[in-house]
C-alpha cells in the first residue's frame, strides 16, 4: 500500500493513508459481506429435522396460581400443593423438595394434567414449570426503557442488532446444524451474519465501523483457527454433560465435537465486537484530537487504551464462565482431589477451554482493528472525524508580520564587545506566524 502526506497550516506533516488503502478495506468488507450472503445460502436449512413431541399421549400443560404451600419436610418427600386453575377449581398438584422451597402464594405455575380415567382417581396434577411469561416481559420493558433513556438511539439500534442475530441463531444456525449442515461452518457464516447487522445498525456505516468489522472478523477467524488447532490435543468431545447425551440421543448423526466448536466461536463474538468498536473509536478520537501526531504514537496511544480493555474483557468473559458453571464447580468442590485435577476434568475443562480460545481471539483482535484505523483515522471524510478538539489559524496580526520580518532580516555584522542582544535574534526562536485558536 502506498502512502503520502499532506502538511497542517503550522507547517507540520502528517502521514495518510493512500486512496487505494481505503478502497482495499472498502473492497474487503465488501468480499466478507458477499461470502457471508453466499454461506446463507448454500448452508440455508431446507424442512428441518422432525421435532418429538413435548409431552407423552393424554398429557397437557394447564396454568394454576398456587394457593396454599406445605411445610417442607424432607428432601426425599414429594409434596401436594394446593393451587386454583382458571375455573375456579381448587386442585392438589405435586411439587418436589428443591421446587417447594422458593413456592409461595399467588406464584403462577405450569402443571401436567395427566388424565387416569376415573377408576384410578380421575385427572393427576405434577408441577411441570413456573409461568414467566409475564415477569420476563415486564423485564424486557424495563430494559427498553433504561437503555431508550440511558442511550437513547444508539442504544435502541443495539437491541435492534441484536434481534437480527438471534433471528439468525434460530432460523438459520439451530436448523442448519440439525439438518446435517457442518456445525463450525455454519457458526463461521453466522458469525459473519450477526457482525454486519450489529455493527451497522447501531453505529452506522462508516470508515470508523467498517473498521471495528474487519477487526471482529479477524478475531473469529484467530478464535476458529486456535480451537480446530487445539480441540483434540485437549481432548474437548463435547459430550461431557447430560444434554449433550440427550442431544446425540435424539440425533445420532450429529457430531458432538464439532457442535462444541461452534459454541466456542460464538461464545466471545459479543465481547469481541466491544473492544473492536471501542479500539476503532479510540484511534479516531486520537487522531482528532493530535492531528499533528505521527502514526506510531497515535497507535501507541491507542495500544494502551486497549491493554486496559483487554483486561475488563477477559475478567468479563471469565467471570460470566464461572456464573454459569457455578453448579458444576460447587458439585467439584466435594469431591476429594487438586485443583489442576479439578480445573482439566469434564465440564469444567469446557469452559477453560472456551474462555482461552475466546481471549485469544479477542486479544489479537485489538492490535489489528487499531493498526487499521491508526492507516485510515487521517484520511477519514470531515463527517467522520470528530467534532471536538478541531483547530484553525487565525492570519497572522500587523505586529506578527514585524516580528517575523525582523527576524528574517540579515544582520549588518557581528555584535560588537558590550553590545546588547537583539531581543528579535534571540536563539529562543521567531515568533509563531498566527495564533492558534480551539474550536
Amino acid at each position: 500500500m502506498g502512502s503520502g502526506h499532506s502538511h497542517h497550516p503550522d507547517g507540520s506533516a502528517q502521514m495518510t493513508a493512500s486512496r487505494g488503502s481505503r478502497l482495499t478495506i472498502i473492497a474487503l468488507t465488501l468480499v466478507l459481506l458477499v461470502s457471508t450472503l453466499v454461506g446463507l445460502v448454500l448452508l440455508w436449512p431446507g424442512a428441518g429435522a422432525p421435532r418429538s413431541a413435548l409431552l407423552a399421549p393424554g398429557v397437557e400443560l394447564e396454568d394454576v396460581v398456587v394457593v396454599e404451600v406445605p411445610e417442607v419436610l424432607d428432601a426425599e418427600t414429594v409434596a401436594p400443593v394446593t393451587a386454583t386453575r382458571e375455573d375456579g377449581r381448587s386442585i392438589a398438584v405435586e411439587v418436589y423438595p428443591a421446587v417447594l422451597a422458593d413456592l409461595a402464594p399467588g406464584d403462577r405455575i405450569r402443571v401436567m394434567a395427566i388424565d387416569a380415567g376415573e377408576e384410578a382417581g380421575g385427572t393427576a396434577y405434577s408441577y411441570f414449570d413456573h409461568q414467566r411469561t409475564v415477569p420476563l416481559a415486564l423485564l424486557l420493558l424495563a430494559y427498553l426503557v433504561v437503555v431508550a433513556i440511558v442511550a437513547r438511539g444508539a442504544g435502541l439500534r443495539a437491541v435492534v442488532g441484536l434481534a437480527f442475530g438471534a433471528g439468525i441463531v434460530a432460523w438459520f444456525m439451530l436448523p442448519a446444524i440439525l439438518g446435517g449442515q457442518d456445525p463450525v461452518a455454519v457458526a463461521l457464516v453466522a458469525s459473519g451474519a450477526m457482525i454486519f447487522p450489529s455493527v451497522y445498525i447501531a453505529h452506522g456505516i462508516s470508515l470508523r465501523t467498517t473498521t471495528a468489522v474487519i477487526g471482529t472478523f479477524g478475531g473469529v477467524v484467530t478464535t476458529v483457527l486456535v480451537a480446530l488447532a487445539t480441540r483434540r490435543p485437549a481432548g474437548m468431545t463435547g459430550a461431557d454433560d447430560e444434554t449433550a447425551g440427550m442431544l446425540l440421543g435424539m440425533h445420532p448423526d450429529l457430531s458432538l465435537s464439532a457442535v462444541f466448536l461452534a459454541g466456542v466461536i460464538l461464545s466471545g463474538l459479543g465481547a469481541l465486537n466491544d473492544v473492536t468498536i471501542t479500539q476503532a473509536s479510540a484511534v479516531w478520537e486520537l487522531r482528532a484530537a493530535r492531528p499533528e501526531g505521527t502514526r506510531r504514537e497515535i497507535f501507541s496511544s491507542a495500544m494502551r487504551i486497549g491493554r486496559d480493555h483487554i483486561a475488563s474483557t477477559v475478567y468479563t468473559l471469565a467471570y460470566a464462565y464461572i456464573g454459569s458453571a457455578l453448579p458444576v464447580l460447587l458439585l467439584a468442590s466435594m469431591i476429594d482431589r487438586s485443583i489442576i485435577a479439578t480445573l482439566t476434568s469434564g465440564e469444567i475443562a469446557a469452559e477453560v477451554f472456551r474462555t482461552l480460545i475466546a481471549s485469544l481471539g479477542l486479544v489479537l483482535a485489538i492490535p489489528l482493528t487499531t493498526g487499521i484505523a491508526t492507516l485510515l483515522a487521517s484520511t477519514a471524510p470531515p463527517a467522520e472525524q470528530s467534532d471536538r478538539h478541531r483547530s484553525r489559524t487565525l492570519p497572522p496580526t500587523p505586529e506578527d508580520a514585524a516580528a517575523s520580518a525582523m527576524w528574517t532580516q540579515e544582520p549588518a555584522g557581528p555584535p560588537g564587545p558590550g553590545s546588547t542582544p537583539d531581543p528579535a535574534r534571540d536563539p529562543a526562536g521567531p515568533p509563531r506566524h498566527g495564533r492558534r485558536r480551539r474550536l
